[in-house]
């Protein structure tokens, strides 16, 4: 997983190891995170390390909710810069916006993309991954904290109309009832969070509009200064795009602001093409979605792109030499902390 992602993304995860029987301290050093980042909030601490740490330790606790247990008492706070910009915005939509579009600067692996239709909202997450990075523990955490946050701006008594998690079902379901309130789906489509478009056009009564704008203006200047890259804006389209259906090298450039040409030009002085990165992105993805036991491989082929599970496999077994059925028999369903994860 490429990236920095501030420190506060471990708030709680010391004392939640500790209570499971895990030490904490023991099990940064074996991913190579310094024990200061559970006190500073702002330090920027590689992605990949918190997504082995927190599988690790989920793993070693014999929990599946591992990530879900640290949302459970997270605040506004723990988003740090952005926490300053939300309440401030007229609407929920506006915050939300406001968040998906400033989110790099807390996390830059993680990306949100607002889906609207027929009076329905999809605010849907993905964790981008450089590679074979087993994500769940992470995922999890980042649609509780997210849900969190629309409790916080929509109130007590608000509920989503479901809750999504693209991998399979745990055997305890308990904290996923108790947190969300809500239909809980698994082995879904997408990861994220569904709820009414009339929630988002609510107003925020302490919106202070003069306020917003000071700290748009902070935040622009800070995420001029920590830019993504354009092949890593790419790469985050593909990966939100793919599943629709809709993931052209057109559709990518317009997102981006581009024609066709310009951005081909551009990612060509990169060494990179977009067929290479969507082919990369297929990869990570293909091998995320063949470690779910209960996704068939039609579905797989389906949410990659491909017209066929055939296409899918004469792909697949050009790329890793095997039939996505033997790649799936090799591989046990967990992977953490493996040397393939490195």
């Amino acid at each position: 997983m490429g990236g920095l992602v501030r420190s506060a993304c471990l708030t709680n995860y010391a004392e939640i190891a500790r209570a499971l029987g895990v030490d904490p301290l023991q099990q940064l050093r074996a991913v190579e995170l310094n024990p200061n980042c559970l006190q500073q909030l702002d330090l920027k601490i590689p992605l990949e390390a918190v997504a082995r740490l927190l599988e690790n330790s989920a793993r070693l606790a014999g929990v599946e909710d591992f990530g879900m247990r640290m949302a459970e008492t997270r605040s506004l706070s723990n988003l740090g810069p952005l926490a300053l910009l939300l309440r401030d915005e007229p609407s929920i939509r506006q915050a939300l916006e406001a968040f998906r579009d400033y989110l790099y600067l807390h996390n830059e692996g993680l990306v949100m993309r607002i889906e609207e239709d027929n009076g329905v909202v999809v605010l849907r997450e993905e964790q981008v991954t450089v590679g074979h990075m087993p994500v769940r523990q992470a995922m999890e955490l980042s649609i509780a904290v997210t849900y969190r946050l629309l409790k916080c701006l929509l109130g007590q008594g608000w509920a989503p109309r479901a809750v999504c998690f693209s991998h399979s079902a745990p055997k305890d379901l308990a904290i996923y009832q108790r947190t969300f309130g809500a239909p809980v789906q698994f082995n879904s489509v997408v990861d994220g969070i569904v709820c009414r478009s009339a929630d988002l056009d609510r107003p925020l009564p302490a919106a202070d509009p003069q306020m917003s704008r000071y700290i748009h203006q902070y935040l622009q200047s800070i995420r001029q200064e920590a830019r993504t890259a354009l092949v890593e804006q790419v790469r985050q389209m593909i990966w939100m795009l793919l599943p629709s259906g809709r993931c052209s090298v057109e559709q990518v450039a317009s997102h981006l602001g581009r024609d066709r040409r310009t951005l081909h030009r551009q990612l060509q002085r990169e060494g990179e093409s977009f067929s290479s990165l969507l082919d990369k992105v297929r990869g990570e993805l293909a091998l995320r979605h063949l470690e779910n036991r209960e996704r068939p491989l039609g579905d797989i082929a389906e949410l990659l792109g491909f017209s066929a599970l055939s296409a899918f496999s004469r792909w697949f077994s050009q790329r890793f030499a095997c039939s996505p059925s033997a790649w799936r028999n090799r591989h046990p369903a967990s992977v953490t902390g493996s040397e393939s994860d490195r």
